[in-house]
């Protein structure tokens, strides 16, 4: 893997970002918001509720429908110091919607803020829900990686833990836009349509559509469809290693649908988000591996970080797309559930996604090189465009909208 991307260092993937340019709020009106256009060449400015007029009607549509849950829990001990535990993801149950549904004790993985003044024991807060206090527990059980377990358990089992999560839970705002949670954001930091609990990040993308634009996108004849990934909060870990071939990429889940499958058989995709790309691509790679006989017999298939780059592959999406639909007949199941690490730089080259919409993302970031892998040099000049406008940056920001001419052979199928 070195040999062949030993020479991408993530310094070449920066650019400068004065404070001031990072949205700390999202507007009032969420498709106000500015929408630069690529088309594989040209650069153009607009406002994003002009994206149903801007689009190939052609293109489907694909969206993240996770939701954000209240993520972070705050708990003081006696002596006056707060611990933050940061619910990373399920460990037991590991299923996101039967461990946010249990009425009795689950664990999570973990982050913990102020690590070195819980020392051991049980951590209390109390809380109110239907007017009634409650109790919850946190003790640590163990470690998994660069996580702790903890397990919460709640002193009435007529609530659940994601009612638990409601009541007492902070939402897990970027940590670039140093400042507390606050009330609005538990409304602006989500989608619209979100629809499934999981995520402890936002697809930021997502923030710019409403109701109505939604209802825009249908009257003009642009078909959609949804995915589910579960964002994690390596979304917004840094690349610390010099050559990118020494970081290790964040592992999440997804979900889906037989039906999403067939869409995405015979049309060419425009992806919301990177986090739908991610899935997306992770999509042709899990067909090449049930086609190969490397799925599990039991448990999830999963996309390794450099699958896609450890060998040539030339099979058409349209195929791994049926391979996929052959594994769910197979397993008598309407619902891929799988993981992905994948990570996606330049020399990556696209199966499934034809055009994306994103957000302006940090400097030194994955994020950056998966677009910098869709738009080769131009990224330059597409974040030069959007810092000399007054564009705005990060997860309350503006957004682009990536759309190559499909001439384009060399990243697109």
């Amino acid at each position: 893997m070195k040999k062949i991307y030993g020479n991408i260092r993530i310094s070449d993937y920066t650019y400068d970002l004065p404070p001031e340019r990072i949205a700390k709020y999202p507007l009032a009106e969420r498709d106000r918001s500015r929408l630069l256009m690529w088309d594989g060449s040209n650069i153009s400015d607009h406002i994003f509720s002009e994206f149903p007029a801007l689009t190939d009607r052609n293109r489907l549509l694909v969206f993240n429908n996770t939701r954000v849950i209240r993520a972070r829990l705050f708990f003081r001990k006696e002596s006056g110091a707060t611990i933050e535990v940061f619910c990373l993801e399920p460990h037991y149950p590991s299923e996101f919607s039967l461990n946010l549904a249990s009425a009795g004790p689950v664990e999570w993985k973990c982050l913990i803020g102020n690590l070195k003044r819980w020392k051991g024991g049980t951590l209390l807060s109390r809380f109110i829900h239907g007017g009634k206090e409650y109790i919850l527990t946190a003790g640590r059980t163990g470690t998994e990686g660069d996580t702790f377990i903890v397990r919460f358990s709640w002193n009435d089992s007529t609530i659940s833990f994601a009612e638990v999560l409601e009541c007492l839970g902070h939402m897990p705002i970027p940590p670039y836009l140093d400042r507390d949670d606050e009330e609005s954001d538990i409304s602006t930091y989500q989608t619209t349509y979100a629809r499934v609990n999981g995520s402890v990040a936002a697809p930021t993308a997502g923030l710019h559509f409403t109701p109505a634009l939604m209802g825009a996108i249908d009257s003009a004849g642009i078909e959609r469809a949804e995915v589910t990934l579960h964002v994690s909060a390596g979304t917004f870990r840094p690349v610390k290693s010099e050559l990118i071939c020494d970081h290790m990429m964040h592992s999440e889940h997804f979900f889906v649908s037989r039906q999403t499958l067939e869409l995405l058989r015979d049309r060419k995709t425009t992806a919301v988000g990177t986090t739908t790309v991610r899935t997306l691509e992770s999509l042709y790679w899990l067909g090449i591996s049930y086609s190969e006989g490397r799925w599990p017999s039991d448990g999830i298939p999963s996309v390794s970080q450099w699958e896609p780059y450890e060998k040539e592959c030339d099979t058409d999406p349209v195929i791994a797309i049926d391979n996929l639909i052959t594994a769910l007949e197979s397993r008598g199941s309407e619902i891929l559930e799988a993981r992905t690490d994948i990570i996606i730089v330049p020399g990556y080259r696209f199966r499934m996604v034809h055009g994306m919409i994103t957000n302006f993302h940090q400097p030194h970031s994955t994020l950056l090189l998966l677009v910098a892998a869709f738009t080769g040099d131009s990224w330059k000049d597409i974040y030069n465009h959007a810092l000399s406008s007054g564009y705005r940056f990060l997860s309350y920001g503006d957004s682009m909208y990536l759309t190559p001419r499909l001439k384009n052979k060399s990243r697109l199928r």
